[in-house]
């Protein structure tokens, strides 16, 4: 009341500043009260934006509470900061300690927690003695330290509960001229001095999760040097990094670590040599090998005898897939995967057992599709938050198992203390006050209903800060020492006998928040997994030792899926993008070699086509088919034929083709696999087929015919002779040598030598033997590493 008649302006827009007295009288304050709003001036546009004024016009921090459990007989030590928010100075100023309570509800606390400003009838009244400290003078815009230490025992704390404890600051600002409160800070005082009969069980979920860093690409080594996108991990590794530090804190709490496998498999990798992509494409050696082993063995040490909780590798995205990508061919194949990978790479890196039975939606968020998806996936517990499966307005919180049907149970995680430490906790103040609502709120839980044995489940975000994690810890180990709180493991809290009050109805797809539905991956980018999936299974096909591509290319592929690309929109669609194209970039390592149009002299020859393989490993299983476009005129005698090529090396198939008709006839090559899908580009190439006309075989048959017309004619021509020389009795029988065909007497010699000559030159034309086209000479060679010549040889 009194900070409402300070701040209230006069008709002619001056300040009421009584100077005779130190207290507002009553009757004026009355007045004020009852002042018309009409009457109250606000400042123009243009003017100077009015000074915070009252229980306002100094901002109390209250960064230091210790401990935030007391116990009787401790000493209470409460300290921060105070500052002047005005152009006014502050005379007489001190700082005191306020109590109120007990509050008895959650709901109580969470309005105590919101409240800002003075309110006489709710703060309490001044503790005197060391709960009150005198400051000097505070100029405009100064900052100065505070601390008070009480005892316990000073404190009117009358019964067991949670208290508002408020740290408020008086003084006589210029402006008014008497002493008022001008700023306060609220935090809350949890009381419990003895130990409860029945403690609240309390399971918190201490998650090991980041964002994927480890990409497709691996170096053309034998070790394939892994290939990360960035060394951000390093930096959360190191010394006084987020993730150094969850490892760290979380060694020394009772907590159930809930772990991504993808992380320890990036770990793995990075404790070996491994490049980094940078800026401009290029890869340079990463340097976090050291600072990677020592986190993995940090790590090893710490789960050591603790409950560890594999999610499926990659932390798939289950809602997403549930309202997007089910109904894509695959996508749950992969869910599959993921799950039975999560257990082996656990095992092989931590050297613990870990539960795998539990699917954990974003922020706890369910529906009856993400139910069903996550049975597919193999998980019998569903980790939910408490605000998407209500309470059937329950006056208390009831246990979290709720079995839902299907052999699954619900472990449901109460929401508010799940994002209790979701804001800036790098502010003392924030940190500060965080972890006391915290311990507030179990307290009040455990006392709505204290004879009844209940469970609470806290999943606190994925990712959380580095000061978020050292809040979460000071409050888990505060909770630890505590005399109502007693931890649990995950797997317990999930088998716990279920309250038969509780809410089990799943909520159907309707229910899901549309905030958290346009963070889901797109149902376009799990078509894009099912195509570089199915790609990948048809590459794999033709490797001699295939696991060097499906290992990093099938974890890249779930890593798509991940709950990390939440609000990464970009970033998601970069990765899926980079995977897709490195696949298809050593893909097409396997490929035709590209040809010139050929020539084709004679009926038939032989087509070299030649296939390279750029791998470091043998390919086998494919088959090169080749296609005549007018088989009429050109036809390829076995169209397809089995290759096997060496890694590094090319060699040249060679197909039979018979020519039936001249002209140029398109040809088409094809790599195929054995199961028939096409691997890679098609070439196409002419060849231009000169076979042998029918003219021109008449006039070889001519030429045939006279030959044998002019056998004929000597044959009888020498009988004549021999009969005449008989005749005479064997004279001058030399002396005719004119018709026997001697050189240059035009007689039936000349024919058969000319004809002898033709022969032989239609019969070579007639072959085609050995006639150059416009290809590549090395098409012919079995095996060579290095590319063709400049002209291709046909052969028959």
């Amino acid at each position: 009341m009194a900070e409402l008649a300070h701040s209230t302006g006069s008709p002619g827009g001056s300040r009421v500043r009584p100077r005779a007295h130190r207290r507002l009288p009553a009757a004026l304050l009355f007045v004020a009260l009852l002042l018309p709003a009409a009457l109250v001036q606000l400042p123009a546009a243009g003017e100077a934006r009015a000074q915070p004024s009252g229980s306002r016009s100094v901002n109390v921090s209250v960064d230091y509470l210790d401990p935030s459990v007391p116990s009787g007989g401790d000493d209470l030590t409460v300290s921060g900061t105070v500052t002047n928010r005005t152009d006014a100075r502050i005379a007489d100023p001190h700082v005191a300690l306020r109590l109120s309570g007990p509050l008895t509800s959650r709901s109580a606390v969470t309005a105590a927690a919101r409240k800002t400003g003075w309110d006489p009838a709710y703060d309490g009244a001044e503790i005197d003695g060391p709960g009150t400290r005198e400051l000097k003078n505070l100029a405009p815009g100064m900052t100065r330290d505070f601390s008070l230490t009480i005892p316990v025992d000073r404190l009117p704390l009358d019964a067991p509960g949670v208290y508002q404890l408020a740290v408020s600051f008086s003084g006589t600002s210029a402006d008014a001229g008497y002493e008022q409160v001008l700023g306060i800070e609220h935090t809350f005082l949890p009381w419990q001095p003895d130990n409860l009969a029945t403690k609240t069980r309390l399971t918190f979920v201490w998650p090991l999760v980041a964002t994927p860093q480890l990409t497709a690409r691996t170096e053309a080594d034998e070790e394939q040097t892994p290939v990360l996108a960035g060394d951000g991990l390093l930096e959360q590794m190191e010394p006084g990094g987020r993730l150094q530090q969850m490892v760290a804190l979380g060694e020394e709490l009772p907590v159930t670590w809930v772990i991504d496998p993808d992380l320890l498999v990036t770990a793995a990798a990075m404790a070996e040599p491994y490049n980094v992509t940078t800026a401009d494409g290029e890869t340079v050696p990463g340097k976090g090998q050291e600072t990677a082993r020592q986190w993995l063995a940090d790590l090893q040490q710490a789960v050591k005898g603790r409950e560890v909780v594999a999610l499926p590798f990659g932390d798939p995205d289950l809602a997403a897939i549930a309202h997007r990508g089910r109904k894509v061919s695959g996508t749950l194949d992969q869910l599959g995967d993921a799950t039975a990978l999560a257990r082996t790479t656990v095992e092989s890196v931590l050297n613990t057992e870990p539960e795998t039975d539990v699917a954990w939606p974003a922020e706890g968020a369910i529906d009856r599709r993400v139910v069903g998806v996550a049975g597919a996936a193999g998980a019998q517990w569903i980790l939910a938050r408490s605000d998407s499966m209500g309470e059937n307005g329950l006056p208390y919180t009831p246990t979290a198992a709720r079995p839902i049907g299907g052999g699954q149970t619900a472990v449901v995680a109460d929401a508010q203390l799940s994002r209790a430490f979701e804001g800036d906790m790098s502010r003392a103040e924030t940190f500060s006050l965080a972890i006391q609502e915290f311990l507030a709120q179990t307290l009040v839980t455990t006392q709505q209903q204290p004879n009844m044995q209940r469970s609470l489940v806290v999943a606190p975000q994925r990712t959380p800060t580095l000061g978020q994690a050292q809040a979460m810890a000071e409050a888990i180990s505060d909770l630890d020492t505590s005399t109502w709180m007693t931890p649990l493991n995950l797997s317990s809290a999930a088998v716990e006998p279920p309250d038969p009050a509780a809410n089990r109805t799943v909520p159907g797809t309707g229910a899901y928040p549309k905030r958290l539905r346009k963070q889901e991956i797109p149902r376009e980018a799990f078509e894009r997994i099912r195509d570089t999936g199915q790609q990948l299974d048809m590459f794999s096909d033709i490797l001699d030792d295939s696991r060097r591509v499906t290992v990093p290319f099938g974890n890249a592929l779930r890593r798509e899926m991940s709950t990390q690309w939440r609000g990464r929109k970009a970033e998601a669609e970069a990765f899926r993008r980079e995977v897709q194209d490195y696949l298809a970039d050593i893909t097409s390592e396997v490929q035709l070699i590209d040809k010139s149009d050929l020539t084709l002299s004679g009926n038939s020859g032989t087509i070299p086509v030649t296939v390279q393989n750029n791998l470091v490993q043998n390919v086998r299983g494919l088959e090169l088919r080749l296609t005549s476009e007018a088989p009429s005129r050109l036809r390829i005698e076995e169209e397809t034929q089995s290759i096997e090529v060496a890694g590094g090396h090319s060699t040249s198939v060679k197909f039979e083709a018979s020519a039936r008709a001249s002209g140029p006839v398109t040809i088409t090559a094809q790599l195929f696999t054995e199961d028939g899908k096409p691997f890679g580009g098609k070439k196409t190439f002419q060849v231009d087929v000169t076979s042998i006309t029918s003219t021109v075989l008449l006039v070889i048959g001519a030429g045939i015919l006279l030959l044998v017309l002019a056998g004929v004619r000597m044959y009888t021509q020498r009988k004549r002779a021999d009969r005449r020389a008989e005749a005479n009795g064997g004279d001058g029988g030399d002396g005719d040598g004119g018709g026997d065909g001697s050189p240059g007497d035009g007689g039936p010699g000349d024919a058969e030598t000319g004809s002898d000559g033709d022969t032989g030159e239609a019969e070579k034309e007639a072959s085609g033997t050995h006639l150059t086209g416009g290809g590549r000479a090395g098409d012919t060679d079995t095996e060579s590493g290095a590319r063709s010549g400049a002209s291709e040889r046909v052969e028959r």
